[in-house]
């Protein structure tokens, strides 16, 4: 087993161990998505189809739910960006 393959276990691994993303998984491991994607999908693939499967599954998960996590993402965003007007708003009526 090389390294390329080595790490297609990896990934599949922590993904399993943590639910994660492959957003999350490229993070942790400093690689591209596109990297993780290719190596849970072709490598893992044919090197351990069942931990294949188990990673399957979870991506399938996140992927059914990534709208839902958009919408909280950007429920957010605006959350922040209402408090941070607010506070220049008071800031500014304070200095007058």
């Amino acid at each position: 087993m090389d390294y390329y393959d080595k790490r297609a276990v990896l990934l599949g691994e922590y993904i399993i161990d943590n639910k994660a993303t492959v957003r999350a998984a490229a993070q942790a491991f400093g690689i591209s998505k596109s990297t993780v994607h290719m190596d849970v999908s072709k490598r893992l693939k044919k090197i351990n189809g069942n931990l294949y499967s188990k990673v399957r599954e979870i991506l399938d998960i996140n992927k059914e739910e990534r709208h839902i996590r958009g919408g909280l993402a950007t429920k957010e965003k605006y959350k922040k960006r209402r408090l941070e007007e607010a506070i220049a708003q008071e800031q500014t009526d304070g200095a007058i």
